[in-house]
């Protein structure tokens, strides 16, 4: 009798845990950005047992049925694939992990585009860049084409050559204030990571072209920083000589 009594005890004990473990539940779940927190949609849900899947909402939130133990898969593109075990939690959390380094969008405040800042300069200084460009040589009167003598003295006078001289300066500060717009600090700190001097020497030895932050797209100019960086894993204490300055020798006869 003791053993019937005891094999009813451990067979009643048995079936409940099966139960308990067997039992299908209707969960809810949502997705999140491991970086920013901010919810992630269109996200691809699937169940690996039941093979039960479908993709969340633009909230990142989603529902499926689920039993104990169950293992629970979600992919997006742009994102490492995540796997989480269903344990009785009330709501599935899921944080995924971006495949690229994430950058965030800077808010530059009180900080004036570098248009804005040649549109200054050409108007405090509209007299040099009038000069600077003297215009066609030719002009046409009452009495037919002729020579603009007016043109020609701003080709050949001292003042026409300092205008020019002049604007070459700002458009150079024009162009050095577009690539400090778009290789910044910020940016380059989230990307290698770096700090204090060597970021300093980093942004002073890797200096992009004029030419090459305007035609770049965030994702080249990044991986342009990343690839550098790579470089400047060597030796980060080196520094290159800078580039010396083109200098006009004007000489008068």
């Amino acid at each position: 009798m003791k053993i019937l009594k005891h094999s009813i005890l451990v067979f009643a004990l048995f079936f409940s845990t099966f139960s308990v473990h067997g039992q299908q539940k209707f969960v809810q779940g949502i997705v999140f950005d491991k970086e920013t927190n901010q919810r992630v949609g269109k996200v691809f849900i699937k169940n690996e047992r039941t093979k039960q899947n479908s993709f969340n909402n633009s909230r990142g939130e989603f529902d499926m049925h689920v039993v104990m133990g169950d293992l629970i898969v979600s992919n997006k593109e742009g994102y490492f694939a995540d796997t989480i075990r269903y344990a009785g939690q009330q709501v599935l959390m899921i944080y995924l992990r971006r495949s690229s380094i994430y950058i965030p969008e800077v808010n530059v405040v009180a900080r004036r585009s570098p248009e804005e800042v040649l549109k200054q300069r050409q108007e405090e200084f509209n007299k040099a860049f009038k000069l600077a460009d003297p215009g066609s040589i030719f002009s046409v009167g009452p009495t037919g084409a002729g020579v603009s003598i007016g043109s020609i003295y701003n080709m050949l006078s001292r003042e026409g050559k300092n205008a020019r001289r002049l604007t070459r300066i700002i458009r150079q500060e024009y162009e050095h204030n577009v690539i400090d717009s778009k290789f910044t600090p910020d940016l380059v700190a989230g990307v290698t990571g770096l700090s204090g001097e060597k970021l300093s020497n980093f942004m002073r030895n890797f200096r992009p072209t004029y030419y090459f932050v305007t035609v770049a797209t965030p994702y080249e100019l990044s991986s342009y920083i990343r690839s550098k960086y790579e470089i400047f894993k060597l030796n980060p204490n080196l520094r290159f000589l800078p580039t010396l300055p083109d200098i006009n020798l004007e000489v008068n006869n």
